[in-house]
């Protein structure tokens, strides 16, 4: 029995696989059944073992920068600061618990694709037909399908009747798949093996038998749930560059506070203990303990915005990983098209005409190749054919809630909504031509046929069917003028022309028939047919896919389709996006014979895939990342989650996705439009613009108060400028009101029109390192040269240091406005006023240092002391020179170049 684990049923004759399976097409007996049970298990999924959750939670710790903050919590204990170290542990502790959270979240996805396993199963037992728990079937089995089922285990067909299943889940296909028992090449892809039924899969048609060869994890459901669990998430760029500035900031801090414990014991004889509180100080001052608090409210406020916009974020730092996207991975049908099948040409015997509009909205026209309207002899024919195609048809359009809709065979209903557009009633036409009788569409003739008899005492046989079938049942063909002998040789150029336009073709026929004939059989329809057209259908483009595939070359971001459709399909749909390259295409078959090198050679070039299986969409995306590209996959399907969860962003669809994608997503589209990508794109952008102005914005804080107290030490001060506790106040203060009003930034006008960063670099470049020490030694000068001059004139020591803390905070409100464009002028009424966050910031940050500054408890507390009105004049004409110095800086850099950023 070890061939059962064989990947190769499709490519098998049936016997084969009886033989091996050691079974009939009477099934298994009950003991048998049980053994083999035994021996392989129940049909279902491995589940995957979930980690512990105290684990999960400290490996939230893991990082440098929260190393940095814990030491600042606990230095801070130790100088007796209990609310400030207080502070401290409750933004460490908030940011591991947001960690916790996502990382279960992600989970969940296996548990998803569990669920998508069928309940119970028909089988043969003892020669029996009996309904078992599906998680009973064992290879061997014989399964029966009908309409409706959700297919329990892999199975090999040896019995179909007019079966077609849904297979979406697994190949992105839209369109439910024919199935025969015929044996297909070995190395078949998925879609294309049509004498198989996938577990998890749906029977839209028909009915079946078949012999279950994989069950549980051997299953194409059960591989795809083991490619899952193997895969490994990829860490954001942001986390990435925070982690390398963290351990920069370390290495730094730690360095200048021992070169400063060095230099004032040996160089200016302070005393071990006071130059270790000095020290401390300087630490302590150095450390922006806001900054992962206003890194994640900047990402929740991101994800607000983008909800807004119909993408909802599931993972918290996928908001900043949108914005350094280069490369979109998407799958085609319901993304970039409709999902909707629509007639674009039918073809007469002479002339090819062209349909507009597009799904089942049947507002649209036809139109004569010359782009005008039919003539009378070209209306009357076209009516005939769409007339034949609303009497051999068995769905249903309807209109229901400002939407049209059908119920049935999407083809079939595109047919009804091509009428429509020539002004056809499809229900007078009915009982105008009730049906008598029919022969079901049936994947073995690939035709259907109906007897229609009309109440003015005619008869006709109408028959649909694939197109090389249908000639070959025809000796005729109508034309403008009537009838004529059957030119085959044109119709199959037609045929070859429509499928090279990436359409599904399909031709029709008629047959007068006896008034008196009531019953339709195959001898009625097997020749003596004539011809009257081909349709034409396409899953049309959404008009806003092709505006967001323009807005994303114009952004520097390259889209690239990735779809089980067939290749012809695939690549006229990308000509309607205008997507880079539309000259090549890659099939999963060509995927397979290539070596991962050649692949890899090719990956960024070639722009569409088709036919792919699951493995190849994950291995594309692999590849892709190799070569440093931050990369977005969309999909829909079970198939598609390897894929997203290996992506750096997984976009799953809220409207038409399984949950199994929507789990292994960081992001889910609400409205399944691949315009809101670009949108969650542009957010994205914002954000990382918005965290690294507060960066720039608030480490310029923590350096001038650390150049403050080295100053003090170099010129051996006995007394600090600023206490630990004052630093601390500060670092919060202006944390929690100023650099949180630049998370509410808008987009600025060239989000979308610069090129994507490049994630490799750090998030502090050269120019933001010079932008930082500038700043901070402005506000050194400043705020030292105040408290010299306060000391000077006689001043207390707590007078002083007030003088020194107001004038640092006043520093931060006028840099507050240079910083909310990194290297554009503030001088502009729109950009000074576009965000009200920040008045209200600067607003509340002033009542908060006139509480510091006044009321007696934070006197005590802080060590401050009242000053009266002519300091503060000094305090605000000191500050204010930052604006005025870091505005000439911008515009000096304008000047000289444009790769400011």
């Amino acid at each position: 029995m070890s061939a059962v684990t064989t990947r190769n049923w499709h490519g098998r004759e049936i016997q084969f696989v009886f033989d091996t399976l050691k079974t009939t097409e009477s099934g298994l007996g009950a003991e048998e059944a049980s053994r083999r049970l035994a021996s392989f298990g129940p049909n279902q999924l491995p589940e995957a073992q979930a980690s512990n959750p105290l684990l999960r939670f400290f490996r939230q710790f893991h990082n440098v920068l929260i190393y940095v903050l814990i030491a600042a919590g606990l230095v801070t204990a130790l100088l007796e600061h209990w609310v400030d170290a207080g502070v401290i542990f409750a933004v460490v502790i908030l940011n591991a618990a947001i960690g916790f959270v996502q990382e279960g979240k992600a989970e969940s996805a296996l548990k998803a694709i569990q669920q998508m396993l069928s309940i119970n199963a028909m089988v043969l037992r003892d020669g029996r037909k009996t309904i078992i728990p599906a998680e009973d079937l064992v290879p061997g089995d014989v399964v029966f399908l009908q309409p409706g089922d959700k297919v329990p285990a892999d199975l090999r067909l040896f019995q179909v009747r007019g079966l077609q299943i849904q297979e979406s889940v697994l190949t992105g296909e839209s369109l439910a798949v024919e199935k025969t028992v015929d044996p297909v090449p070995e190395e078949a892809v998925v879609g294309d093996r049509r004498c198989m039924a996938y577990s998890g899969t749906l029977v839209t048609h028909g009915q079946a038998s078949g012999v279950v060869v994989a069950t549980g994890a051997d299953t194409e459901i059960g591989r795809i749930s083991v490619l899952v669990s193997k895969t490994e998430s990829v860490t954001t760029p942001l986390l990435r560059q925070m982690a390398q500035f963290g351990r920069w900031l370390t290495i730094v801090i730690l360095g200048v506070a021992a070169f400063t414990f060095a230099f004032g014991m040996l160089i200016r004889d302070y005393m071990a203990a006071e130059m270790f509180l000095a020290s401390v100080s300087l630490a302590v001052a150095a450390i922006p303990e806001g900054l992962p608090a206003i890194m994640t409210i900047t990402l929740a406020i991101g994800v607000e915005r983008m909800a807004r916009r119909n993408a909802i974020i599931r993972k918290l730092p996928a908001v900043e990983t949108l914005g350094a996207v280069s490369i979109i991975c998407s799958d085609k049908t319901g993304t970039l098209t409709r999902n909707e099948m629509t007639v674009r040409t039918v073809s007469t015997a002479s002339k090819l005409f062209q349909l507009t509009g597009t799904g089942y909205d049947p507002h649209g026209a036809i139109l004569a190749p010359d782009a005008g309207s039919p003539d009378m002899q070209d209306a009357a024919l076209l009516q005939q054919i769409l007339l034949a195609a609303i009497l051999c048809n068995d769905s249903v359009l309807e209109h229901g809630d400002d939407e049209w809709t059908v119920q049935g065979d999407p083809m079939e209903g595109a047919l009804l909504v091509a009428a429509m557009k020539a002004d056809l009633d499809i229900e007078v036409e009915k009982k105008h031509y009730p049906r008598t009788d029919l022969i079901p569409f049936d994947p073995e003739h690939r035709f259907m046929a109906t007897l229609n008899h009309s109440h003015t005492g005619t008869a006709f046989i109408y028959l649909k069917g694939a197109p090389e079938q249908v000639l070959e049942m025809c000796s005729g063909q109508k034309s403008r003028n009537g009838d004529q002998a059957l030119n085959k040789a044109y119709w199959l150029d037609r045929i070859e022309e429509m499928a090279q336009q990436g359409q599904r073709v399909l031709a029709i026929a008629y047959k007068p028939a006896s008034t008196k004939q009531s019953e339709l059989t195959f001898a009625d329809v097997e020749n003596n047919l004539t011809m009257l057209g081909l349709f034409g259908f396409i899953d049309p483009p959404r008009q806003e896919a092709i505006d967001a595939v323009h807005s994303c070359h114009k952004a520097g971001i390259r889209v690239k389709m990735i779809t089980g459709d067939h290749g012809a399909t695939a690549i006229a749909i990308a000509r309607q996006l205008n997507l880079r390259n539309t000259d090549e295409v890659l099939t999963g078959r060509e995927i397979e014979s290539m070596s991962e090198e050649e692949l890899a050679q090719q990956v960024q070039s070639v722009d569409v895939y088709a036919r792919v299986n699951p493995e190849h969409k994950l291995t594309l995306v692999r590849l892709l990342q190799q070569h440093g590209l931050i990369i977005i996959m969309t999909g829909d399907g079970v198939n598609d989650a390897p894929a997203l969860k290996r992506a750096d962003v997984g976009i799953a669809m809220g409207r038409n996705g399984t949950e199994a994608a929507k789990e292994a997503a960081e992001m889910v589209l609400a409205d399944d439009n691949f315009a809101s990508i670009t949108a969650a794109v542009e957010e994205g952008r914002t954000v990382y613009d918005n965290i690294k102005k507060a960066i720039l914005f608030i480490l310029p804080t923590n350096g001038g108060q650390a150049l403050t107290i080295l100053a003090a030490i170099m010129l051996g001060f006995h007394q600090m400028p600023l206490t630990p506790v004052q630093i601390l106040w500060v670092n919060m203060v202006i944390s929690v009101t100023l650099a949180l009003s630049l998370a509410f930034e808008p987009p600025e006008k060239s989000v979308m029109r610069r090129p994507p960063r490049d994630t490799r670099k750090p998030i502090l470049t050269v120019y933001l390192l010079w932008r930082i020490a500038f700043v901070s030694i402005i506000l050194m000068g400043g705020t030292f040269g105040l408290f010299l001059w306060e000391t000077e004139q006689g001043a207390s020591i707590e007078h002083a240091r007030t003088v020194a803390v107001n004038t640092l905070v006043m520093f931060q409100v006028f840099y507050l406005l240079n910083s909310r464009y990194i290297a554009d002028s503030i001088f502009n009424w729109d950009r000074f006023t576009g965000n009200p966050y920040v008045l209200i910031a600067i607003t509340v940050l002033i009542i908060l240092q006139l509480g510091f500054t006044y009321l007696a408890p934070m006197q005590v507390l802080f060590g401050t002391t009242a000053i009266d009105f002519a300091v503060w004049v000094r305090i605000v004409v000191v500050s204010s020179v930052v604006l005025f110095l870091v505005e000439l800086e911008k515009y000096i850099v304008r000047r000289k170049t444009s790769e400011y950023r």
